[in-house]
């Protein structure tokens, strides 16, 4: 009886901690990141996100009271037409209307799940009137992106070694160049690569989607908040495949556009120099 009791109480504190975490993830979660003792989604930054975070809800409720249900009918079963309460068995074998039932309810359950699904997938196909793109292309290992509205602008990003880690920046997820977006702006993003299949996602925005080579996939998102959002390549893509993290930060419309200026000037400095040095050596090699 006491190991019993004893097995209850820690069972209980597990409980109660468990939920202490889940609450202190909810509202600490100020980054698109996972937390620890994390037990549900990240919090939702993007409408996709918001309307996956629903629908996630509602199956979730609907698989709680089929398994409930399942479990009282098991245990009516057991007790009530058990060996020892009837240690004689029925005779028959067959009940059309049982057997009409239990085919046409799970057939309605599956229908109600089945079109909001497909609903949601197609809201998150395509922006129909998108403000910007931003294509992904994924290699091994480590992505680079082109900001297709911006005059060639584009950069490398790879995943920052434990030593080079700023304070706060989590391990494995941050990189050296962050993707800047606006937020409260429609973004096409454009996914490809060079080698092997990967997938880009960012979980907080309701992104994922597969980087695949020679062709092109698109989705889209639009961050409701400003802050920085961490994702990974979701795709068995090699040895490296845990380390090329996704790393985004978003911030004002202005904010952005002063970034791109800035962005632009140093690309154009940079090729300046390159001009400069080559027009240089054509000189010396005469």
């Amino acid at each position: 009886m006491r190991k019993l009791k004893s097995g209850l109480a820690a069972l209980a504190a597990m409980a109660t901690t468990a939920l202490f975490a889940v609450g202190a993830w909810a509202e600490d979660a100020a980054v698109g990141a996972p937390h620890d003792w994390q037990t549900n989604f990240q919090n939702a930054h993007s409408p996709v996100m918001e309307r996956i975070d629903e629908f996630h809800d509602i199956v979730t409720i609907v698989a709680i009271v089929i398994a409930a249900l399942v479990m009282v009918l098991l245990g009516i079963v057991i007790l009530r037409f058990g060996k020892r309460r009837n240690p004689t068995p029925q005779k028959w074998s067959h009940n059309t209307m049982l057997e009409m039932v239990w085919t046409a309810i799970p057939v309605i359950i599956l229908l109600a799940i089945a079109i909001p699904s497909i609903r949601l997938l197609y809201y998150q196909d395509r922006a129909a009137s998108p403000e910007m793109t931003l294509k992904a292309i994924g290699h091994q290992w480590y992505w680079s992106y082109e900001y297709a509205d911006h005059d060639g602008l584009g950069f490398d990003a790879i995943m920052k070694e434990e030593s080079e880690l700023a304070e706060g920046e989590p391990r494995l997820l941050a990189t050296d160049n962050a993707v800047v977006l606006p937020t409260e702006t429609d973004i096409r993003i454009l996914t490809t690569a060079d080698d092997v299949i990967h997938a880009f996602a960012l979980p907080a925005l309701g992104v994922k989607i597969d980087a695949v080579p020679g062709r092109i996939n698109e989705t889209w998102v639009r961050i409701n908040d400003v802050g920085t959002y961490y994702g990974q390549c979701s795709e068995l893509c090699g040895t490296n495949h845990g380390f090329m993290p996704i790393m985004v930060k978003a911030v004002s419309k202005s904010e952005f556009a002063a970034w791109v200026s800035e962005k632009k000037a140093a690309m154009n400095e940079s090729a300046g120099a390159v001009k400069v040095a080559g027009l240089s050596d054509a000189g010396s090699a005469r």
